[in-house]
Protein backbone atom coordinates (compact mmCIF):
# COMPACT_ATOMS: atom_id res chain seq x y z
CA UNK A 1 0.00 0.00 0.00
CA UNK A 2 1.64 3.26 -0.76
CA UNK A 3 0.72 6.54 1.38
CA UNK A 4 -0.12 9.03 -1.19
CA UNK A 5 -0.68 12.80 -0.12
CA UNK A 6 -2.22 15.11 -3.37
CA UNK A 7 -1.51 18.63 -3.11
CA UNK A 8 -4.42 20.25 -5.39
CA UNK A 9 -4.16 23.31 -7.81
CA UNK A 10 -3.85 26.92 -5.98
CA UNK A 11 -6.31 28.84 -8.43
CA UNK A 12 -9.43 27.62 -6.91
CA UNK A 13 -11.44 25.51 -4.48
CA UNK A 14 -11.93 21.91 -6.07
CA UNK A 15 -15.52 21.32 -7.37
CA UNK A 16 -15.71 25.20 -8.47
CA UNK A 17 -14.13 24.54 -11.99
CA UNK A 18 -12.20 26.98 -11.58
CA UNK A 19 -8.78 24.70 -11.79
CA UNK A 20 -10.37 23.37 -14.85
CA UNK A 21 -9.56 19.63 -16.50
CA UNK A 22 -6.77 19.14 -13.15
CA UNK A 23 -9.76 18.64 -11.14
CA UNK A 24 -11.53 15.95 -12.90
CA UNK A 25 -8.16 14.51 -13.19
CA UNK A 26 -7.18 14.74 -9.27
CA UNK A 27 -10.78 13.26 -8.24
CA UNK A 28 -10.82 10.48 -10.46
CA UNK A 29 -7.06 9.65 -9.82
CA UNK A 30 -7.40 9.52 -6.33
CA UNK A 31 -10.80 7.65 -6.47
CA UNK A 32 -8.73 4.68 -8.28
CA UNK A 33 -5.61 4.89 -6.03
CA UNK A 34 -8.62 4.25 -2.95
CA UNK A 35 -9.85 1.63 -5.06
CA UNK A 36 -6.53 0.28 -5.26
CA UNK A 37 -5.60 0.10 -1.50
CA UNK A 38 -3.68 3.05 -1.63
CA UNK A 39 -3.96 5.54 0.85
CA UNK A 40 -4.82 9.10 -0.51
CA UNK A 41 -5.18 12.54 1.55
CA UNK A 42 -6.10 15.30 -0.75
CA UNK A 43 -5.20 19.13 0.75
CA UNK A 44 -6.91 21.72 -0.92
CA UNK A 45 -8.02 25.26 -0.96
CA UNK A 46 -10.92 26.30 1.83
CA UNK A 47 -14.33 25.66 0.32
CA UNK A 48 -13.41 22.11 -1.74
CA UNK A 49 -15.67 19.60 -2.22
CA UNK A 50 -16.47 16.29 -3.69
CA UNK A 51 -19.33 14.02 -2.83
CA UNK A 52 -17.25 11.06 -2.59
CA UNK A 53 -14.32 12.74 -0.74
CA UNK A 54 -15.42 14.17 1.40
CA UNK A 55 -12.18 14.17 4.02
CA UNK A 56 -10.36 17.04 1.98
CA UNK A 57 -7.77 19.16 4.29
CA UNK A 58 -9.05 22.90 3.09
CA UNK A 59 -6.26 25.23 3.61
CA UNK A 60 -6.98 28.92 3.89
CA UNK A 61 -5.46 31.58 2.02
CA UNK A 62 -5.30 33.73 -0.82
CA UNK A 63 -5.97 32.18 -4.46
CA UNK A 64 -3.02 32.25 -6.83
CA UNK A 65 -3.58 34.04 -10.09
CA UNK A 66 -4.18 31.67 -13.14
CA UNK A 67 -1.25 30.74 -15.07
CA UNK A 68 -3.03 31.67 -18.72
CA UNK A 69 -2.97 35.44 -17.44
CA UNK A 70 0.75 35.49 -17.01
CA UNK A 71 3.06 36.84 -19.97
CA UNK A 72 5.90 35.08 -20.87
CA UNK A 73 8.12 37.11 -19.13
CA UNK A 74 6.77 38.30 -16.36
CA UNK A 75 7.86 37.67 -12.36
CA UNK A 76 6.68 35.15 -10.09
CA UNK A 77 4.05 36.33 -8.19
CA UNK A 78 2.72 35.16 -4.53
CA UNK A 79 -0.10 36.56 -3.04
CA UNK A 80 0.94 37.70 1.04
CA UNK A 81 -1.83 35.10 2.44
CA UNK A 82 -0.74 32.75 -0.16
CA UNK A 83 -2.83 29.37 -0.35
CA UNK A 84 -0.46 27.68 -1.88
CA UNK A 85 2.04 28.71 0.15
CA UNK A 86 -0.35 27.72 3.22
CA UNK A 87 -0.96 24.02 1.18
CA UNK A 88 3.18 23.48 0.83
CA UNK A 89 3.42 24.14 4.81
CA UNK A 90 1.05 21.67 5.21
CA UNK A 91 2.66 19.29 3.32
CA UNK A 92 6.28 19.82 4.82
CA UNK A 93 4.73 19.27 8.28
CA UNK A 94 3.15 16.09 7.64
CA UNK A 95 5.64 14.49 4.74
CA UNK A 96 6.93 12.12 7.01
CA UNK A 97 3.04 10.40 7.27
CA UNK A 98 3.66 9.67 3.56
CA UNK A 99 5.63 7.89 1.14
CA UNK A 100 5.30 10.16 -2.08
CA UNK A 101 3.35 13.85 -2.45
CA UNK A 102 1.77 14.20 -5.76
CA UNK A 103 2.00 18.26 -6.65
CA UNK A 104 -1.02 19.03 -9.59
CA UNK A 105 -0.55 22.96 -8.78
CA UNK A 106 1.03 24.11 -12.24
CA UNK A 107 2.82 26.87 -9.73
CA UNK A 108 6.72 27.72 -9.31
CA UNK A 109 6.96 27.43 -5.71
CA UNK A 110 6.22 23.34 -5.26
CA UNK A 111 9.24 22.73 -8.05
CA UNK A 112 11.45 25.29 -6.02
CA UNK A 113 10.28 23.75 -2.86
CA UNK A 114 11.16 19.84 -4.29
CA UNK A 115 15.27 19.73 -2.95
CA UNK A 116 13.87 20.67 0.63
CA UNK A 117 11.47 17.96 1.13
CA UNK A 118 12.93 14.95 2.71
CA UNK A 119 10.00 13.04 1.00
CA UNK A 120 9.68 12.71 -2.91
CA UNK A 121 7.25 14.98 -4.87
CA UNK A 122 5.85 14.15 -8.15
CA UNK A 123 4.95 16.56 -10.17
CA UNK A 124 1.45 16.49 -12.67
CA UNK A 125 2.12 19.26 -15.17
CA UNK A 126 -1.59 20.10 -16.15
CA UNK A 127 -0.50 22.92 -18.95
CA UNK A 128 1.94 23.31 -21.92
CA UNK A 129 4.87 26.01 -21.43
CA UNK A 130 3.07 29.68 -20.66
CA UNK A 131 5.95 31.72 -19.32
CA UNK A 132 9.52 31.75 -18.60
CA UNK A 133 9.63 31.25 -14.63
CA UNK A 134 7.82 28.09 -14.88
CA UNK A 135 9.80 26.62 -18.01
CA UNK A 136 13.28 27.69 -15.72
CA UNK A 137 12.10 25.70 -12.98
CA UNK A 138 10.72 22.79 -14.86
CA UNK A 139 14.06 21.93 -16.54
CA UNK A 140 15.88 22.13 -13.41
CA UNK A 141 13.70 19.74 -11.18
CA UNK A 142 13.46 17.46 -14.18
CA UNK A 143 16.94 17.69 -14.44
CA UNK A 144 17.75 17.12 -10.67
CA UNK A 145 15.17 14.58 -10.28
CA UNK A 146 15.48 12.31 -13.29
CA UNK A 147 11.52 11.02 -14.13
CA UNK A 148 9.37 13.10 -11.41
CA UNK A 149 7.62 14.86 -13.67
CA UNK A 150 4.77 13.88 -15.84
CA UNK A 151 2.71 15.47 -18.47
CA UNK A 152 -0.29 14.45 -20.22
CA UNK A 153 0.76 13.99 -23.47
CA UNK A 154 3.50 14.41 -25.65
CA UNK A 155 2.37 17.61 -27.58
CA UNK A 156 2.25 19.43 -24.17
CA UNK A 157 5.75 17.63 -23.08
CA UNK A 158 7.38 19.25 -26.19
CA UNK A 159 6.51 22.84 -25.24
CA UNK A 160 9.08 22.79 -22.39
CA UNK A 161 12.00 21.76 -24.73
CA UNK A 162 13.41 19.07 -22.09
CA UNK A 163 16.44 16.76 -23.37
CA UNK A 164 14.86 13.31 -22.57
CA UNK A 165 11.42 11.80 -22.54
CA UNK A 166 8.97 12.35 -19.46
CA UNK A 167 6.28 10.00 -18.46
CA UNK A 168 2.74 10.82 -20.42
CA UNK A 169 0.24 9.87 -18.36
CA UNK A 170 -2.87 10.67 -19.94
CA UNK A 171 -6.29 10.74 -18.61
CA UNK A 172 -9.46 8.21 -17.67
CA UNK A 173 -12.78 8.72 -16.46
CA UNK A 174 -15.56 6.57 -14.71
CA UNK A 175 -16.90 5.30 -17.88
CA UNK A 176 -19.95 4.13 -15.71
CA UNK A 177 -21.36 8.05 -15.19
CA UNK A 178 -21.51 8.39 -19.03
CA UNK A 179 -24.09 6.85 -20.58
CA UNK A 180 -24.00 5.93 -24.50
CA UNK A 181 -26.61 7.63 -27.32
CA UNK A 182 -26.74 6.24 -30.66
CA UNK A 183 -29.64 9.15 -31.64
CA UNK A 184 -28.50 11.99 -30.75
CA UNK A 185 -30.51 15.55 -32.11
CA UNK A 186 -29.84 18.62 -34.48
CA UNK A 187 -27.24 19.99 -32.07
CA UNK A 188 -23.65 20.59 -30.70
CA UNK A 189 -21.67 20.94 -27.98
CA UNK A 190 -18.83 23.03 -26.50
CA UNK A 191 -17.37 22.23 -23.07
CA UNK A 192 -14.47 24.07 -20.68
CA UNK A 193 -13.56 27.13 -18.91
CA UNK A 194 -14.87 29.95 -20.99
CA UNK A 195 -11.73 32.21 -21.77
CA UNK A 196 -9.80 33.28 -24.52
CA UNK A 197 -7.16 30.75 -24.98
CA UNK A 198 -10.25 28.54 -25.24
CA UNK A 199 -11.47 30.20 -28.63
CA UNK A 200 -15.24 29.42 -27.97
CA UNK A 201 -16.10 32.36 -30.43
CA UNK A 202 -14.86 29.67 -33.39
CA UNK A 203 -17.47 27.11 -32.02
CA UNK A 204 -20.21 29.97 -31.71
CA UNK A 205 -18.96 31.16 -35.49
CA UNK A 206 -19.36 27.52 -36.72
CA UNK A 207 -22.57 26.96 -35.46
CA UNK A 208 -24.18 30.15 -36.98
CA UNK A 209 -23.14 29.36 -40.34
CA UNK A 210 -24.57 25.39 -39.58
CA UNK A 211 -27.62 26.95 -38.14
CA UNK A 212 -27.30 23.96 -35.83
CA UNK A 213 -27.61 24.94 -32.28
CA UNK A 214 -24.88 24.90 -29.90
CA UNK A 215 -24.86 24.50 -25.99
CA UNK A 216 -22.28 25.85 -24.29
CA UNK A 217 -21.10 24.31 -20.44
CA UNK A 218 -18.28 25.11 -18.50
CA UNK A 219 -17.12 27.57 -15.97
CA UNK A 220 -17.28 32.02 -17.26
CA UNK A 221 -13.39 32.48 -15.87
CA UNK A 222 -13.28 35.91 -17.81
CA UNK A 223 -16.44 37.79 -18.27
CA UNK A 224 -15.44 40.47 -20.45
CA UNK A 225 -14.66 37.64 -23.00
CA UNK A 226 -17.93 36.05 -22.72
CA UNK A 227 -20.02 39.25 -23.32
CA UNK A 228 -17.85 40.20 -26.21
CA UNK A 229 -18.47 36.66 -27.73
CA UNK A 230 -22.72 36.89 -27.32
CA UNK A 231 -21.88 40.35 -28.42
CA UNK A 232 -20.17 39.64 -31.83
CA UNK A 233 -22.45 36.87 -32.64
CA UNK A 234 -26.14 38.32 -31.78
CA UNK A 235 -27.88 35.75 -33.98
CA UNK A 236 -26.33 33.01 -33.39
CA UNK A 237 -28.09 29.21 -32.07
CA UNK A 238 -26.08 29.39 -28.71
CA UNK A 239 -27.90 28.42 -25.60
CA UNK A 240 -25.51 28.85 -22.36
CA UNK A 241 -25.99 26.19 -19.41
CA UNK A 242 -23.82 27.04 -16.84
CA UNK A 243 -21.28 24.90 -15.15
CA UNK A 244 -22.70 21.21 -14.13
CA UNK A 245 -22.30 18.12 -12.33
CA UNK A 246 -20.92 15.44 -14.49
CA UNK A 247 -24.31 13.88 -14.32
CA UNK A 248 -26.16 17.13 -15.68
CA UNK A 249 -23.40 17.50 -18.07
CA UNK A 250 -23.46 14.13 -19.61
CA UNK A 251 -27.18 14.40 -20.09
CA UNK A 252 -27.03 17.33 -22.35
CA UNK A 253 -23.43 15.86 -24.25
CA UNK A 254 -24.50 12.82 -24.84
CA UNK A 255 -27.72 14.44 -26.70
CA UNK A 256 -25.47 16.31 -29.22
CA UNK A 257 -24.12 15.01 -33.24
CA UNK A 258 -21.01 16.48 -31.94
CA UNK A 259 -18.56 17.89 -29.40
CA UNK A 260 -16.19 20.97 -30.98
CA UNK A 261 -13.09 21.92 -29.75
CA UNK A 262 -11.57 25.04 -30.16
CA UNK A 263 -8.46 25.44 -28.70
CA UNK A 264 -6.16 28.79 -29.39
CA UNK A 265 -3.65 27.20 -27.29
CA UNK A 266 -1.41 23.82 -26.87
CA UNK A 267 -4.07 22.00 -24.92
CA UNK A 268 -2.17 19.50 -22.69
CA UNK A 269 -5.19 17.04 -22.87
CA UNK A 270 -8.61 17.47 -23.33
CA UNK A 271 -10.99 16.09 -20.77
CA UNK A 272 -14.07 17.07 -22.27
CA UNK A 273 -12.87 14.71 -25.68
CA UNK A 274 -12.97 11.38 -23.80
CA UNK A 275 -16.21 12.68 -22.23
CA UNK A 276 -17.70 12.83 -25.48
CA UNK A 277 -16.21 9.70 -26.37
CA UNK A 278 -17.63 8.05 -23.61
CA UNK A 279 -21.05 8.74 -24.58
CA UNK A 280 -20.39 8.17 -28.07
CA UNK A 281 -19.96 11.73 -28.81
CA UNK A 282 -17.81 12.25 -31.91
CA UNK A 283 -14.89 15.14 -31.48
CA UNK A 284 -13.79 17.56 -34.03
CA UNK A 285 -10.95 19.73 -32.86
CA UNK A 286 -7.95 21.61 -33.96
CA UNK A 287 -4.98 19.88 -34.87
CA UNK A 288 -3.50 21.15 -31.93
CA UNK A 289 -1.69 19.68 -28.51
CA UNK A 290 -3.65 16.68 -26.45
CA UNK A 291 -6.78 16.44 -28.58
CA UNK A 292 -4.42 15.90 -31.94
CA UNK A 293 -3.40 12.37 -30.03
CA UNK A 294 -6.76 11.24 -28.83
CA UNK A 295 -9.10 11.39 -31.56
CA UNK A 296 -8.83 9.21 -34.71
CA UNK A 297 -9.79 11.35 -37.26
CA UNK A 298 -12.02 10.32 -39.55
CA UNK A 299 -13.24 7.37 -37.00
CA UNK A 300 -13.91 8.84 -33.26
CA UNK A 301 -13.77 12.89 -34.94
CA UNK A 302 -12.11 15.00 -37.14
CA UNK A 303 -9.15 16.91 -36.69
CA UNK A 304 -9.40 20.55 -38.62
CA UNK A 305 -6.79 23.25 -39.35
CA UNK A 306 -6.27 25.24 -36.78
CA UNK A 307 -8.13 28.51 -36.58
CA UNK A 308 -10.27 27.44 -39.43
CA UNK A 309 -13.68 27.85 -38.78
CA UNK A 310 -14.58 26.44 -42.01
CA UNK A 311 -12.65 23.45 -41.07
CA UNK A 312 -14.78 23.45 -38.35
CA UNK A 313 -18.10 23.99 -40.66
CA UNK A 314 -17.07 20.75 -43.02
CA UNK A 315 -16.19 18.43 -40.41
CA UNK A 316 -19.85 19.41 -39.22
CA UNK A 317 -21.00 18.30 -42.57
CA UNK A 318 -19.53 14.83 -42.39
CA UNK A 319 -20.39 13.93 -38.83
CA UNK A 320 -22.95 11.15 -40.32
CA UNK A 321 -19.76 9.36 -41.45
CA UNK A 322 -18.59 8.63 -37.76
CA UNK A 323 -19.40 5.30 -36.11
CA UNK A 324 -20.74 6.18 -32.47
CA UNK A 325 -20.60 3.06 -31.30
CA UNK A 326 -16.52 3.47 -32.21
CA UNK A 327 -16.01 6.27 -29.95
CA UNK A 328 -17.69 4.88 -27.23
CA UNK A 329 -15.63 1.44 -27.82
CA UNK A 330 -12.18 3.49 -28.03
CA UNK A 331 -13.28 5.53 -24.67
CA UNK A 332 -13.41 2.11 -23.03
CA UNK A 333 -10.29 0.70 -24.49
CA UNK A 334 -7.84 3.71 -23.62
CA UNK A 335 -9.48 6.28 -21.13
CA UNK A 336 -11.16 3.68 -18.78
CA UNK A 337 -9.92 4.23 -14.38
CA UNK A 338 -8.46 1.08 -14.68
CA UNK A 339 -5.95 2.11 -17.55
CA UNK A 340 -5.40 5.41 -15.68
CA UNK A 341 -4.58 3.91 -12.30
CA UNK A 342 -2.13 1.57 -14.26
CA UNK A 343 -0.16 4.33 -15.88
CA UNK A 344 -0.17 6.26 -12.51
CA UNK A 345 0.93 3.61 -10.33
CA UNK A 346 3.63 2.56 -12.49
CA UNK A 347 4.92 6.21 -11.70
CA UNK A 348 4.71 6.52 -8.29
CA UNK A 349 6.45 3.39 -7.62
CA UNK A 350 9.05 3.91 -9.98
CA UNK A 351 9.65 7.27 -8.04
CA UNK A 352 9.91 5.68 -5.18
CA UNK A 353 12.37 3.14 -6.45
CA UNK A 354 14.62 5.70 -7.37
CA UNK A 355 14.54 7.26 -4.65
CA UNK A 356 15.31 4.70 -3.00
CA UNK A 357 18.30 3.92 -4.90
Amino acid sequence: MLKLLFVSTSVGPLGTGLGGGVELSLYNIAQEMRRRGHQVQIVAPKGSYFESLPDIVQIPGELQIIAQSQERGDPVVIPGDSVLANMWEYARQVQAEYDLIVNFAYDWLPFYLTPFFSRPIAHFVSMGSLYDAMDRIIKQTADRFFGTIGFYTASQAQTFALNYECPCLGSGIDLSLYEFCAQPQKCLAWLGRIAPEKGLEDAVAAANMTHIPLKIMGKIQDEAYWKQVCAAYPDAPIEYLGFLSTSEMQQQLRQCQALLMTPRWVEAFGNVAIEALACGVPVISYRRGGPAEIVQDGKTGFLVEPDSVMGLVNAITRIKEIDRYTCRQQAETEFSLTALGDRFEKWFRDILVRSEG
